[in-house]
């Protein structure tokens, strides 16, 4: 297992993927929002057709964790997390589960950055720390807060995000929306149990009940309907899902080292991008494995 992003750069995590190949290993990457039982029920109520042609995908990733200036992390020193900070961070999460749900690849963008705390004290402390001593040494801040991302699938269809990581009461608040010519919907990492559903004429919320839930949403769900379940489960499902990967089962919508070269492609299309001030393609617009058999026709067209 390597955490993301899985390298610094696409051209170093291109080198992991192919010694992965090259040793015959398995290399999982924790895009862990893929384990929440409700992201799973979305993703087979698309694979099962009703939503129509995709319209607008767009949705947010805000938390406020660095947005003190006494703030800091091993993730604001592009030395030790690369160029991209708020992107690399959480905005991969956000592309990553967005494109695997809704059965897209974005194949250009449109990236803008902003830093809002110019600088942050030297110290490097733990992801989600308590600041720095209050003495230490302050350096000048190059990685991004905040940034907006607008872009075009290999279909046409408009994506856009907001990212944050300096936004005031926002904890860890990935949400989005799949608006289609039939039927939107939305899941919000902070309400996990729940989707919202939406047709002209009418909207429900879907709780999560493994009783009447997909076969992969039940399948992930480790507690009876009722019972809250969401952050640790993800980890330890993902975990799961690894060791029998490595026993030679192939579980849905495992993220593999392939994945984290994606997002690092990702990464670096958003920064040329905000440096260029231009729109950008992204290396790998197409995905590196074959559309999985449980997407429809509709939708599986998004991936080739």
């Amino acid at each position: 297992m390597c955490e993301k992003p899985l390298a610094t750069t696409a051209a170093d995590a291109q080198l992991l993927v192919d010694a992965a190949e090259s040793a015959g290993r398995i290399v999982t990457v924790p895009f862990v929002y893929r384990y929440h039982p409700m992201v799973r029920e979305l993703r087979a109520r698309i694979a099962a057709g009703g939503f129509g042609a995709w319209h607008l995908l767009h949705g947010s990733y805000l938390q406020d964790w660095l947005l003190s200036p006494e703030s800091t992390s091993w993730r604001v020193d592009p030395a030790a997390g690369g160029a991209s900070r708020a992107f690399a961070d959480i905005g991969s999460h956000w592309f990553d589960l967005v494109e695997w749900v809704a059965g897209v690849r974005v194949a250009e963008l449109l990236a803008e950055t902003t830093t809002t705390v110019a600088d942050r004290p030297r110290v490097g402390g733990p992801t989600y720390g308590n600041g720095a001593p209050s003495d230490a040494a302050r350096v000048t801040v190059t990685t991004e807060d905040a940034l907006a991302v607008v872009g075009r699938t290999t279909e046409g269809v408009l994506v856009s995000v907001t990212v944050s990581q300096v936004s005031a009461g926002r904890k860890n608040r990935l949400w989005f929306e799949l608006d289609g010519a039939h039927a939107s919907a939305v899941f919000d990492q902070e309400l996990p149990e729940s989707l919202w559903l939406g047709r002209p004429d009418r909207t429900e919320t879907l709780v999560r009940d493994p009783s009447v839930n997909s076969p992969e949403a039940a399948r992930l769900s480790v507690v009876p309907a009722g019972h809250p379940q969401g952050y640790p489960e993800r980890f330890e499902n993902f975990v799961k899902d690894t060791y029998a990967a490595v026993r030679g089962n192939h579980p849905e919508g495992l993220p593999t080292v392939g994945d984290g070269l994606r997002s690092a492609r990702l990464i670096d299309a958003v920064m040329a991008s905000a440096a260029q001030r231009a729109w950008t393609p992204v290396d790998d617009a197409s995905p590196t494995d074959e559309p999985t058999d449980d997407l429809t026709e509709e939708h599986a067209g998004h991936l080739r």
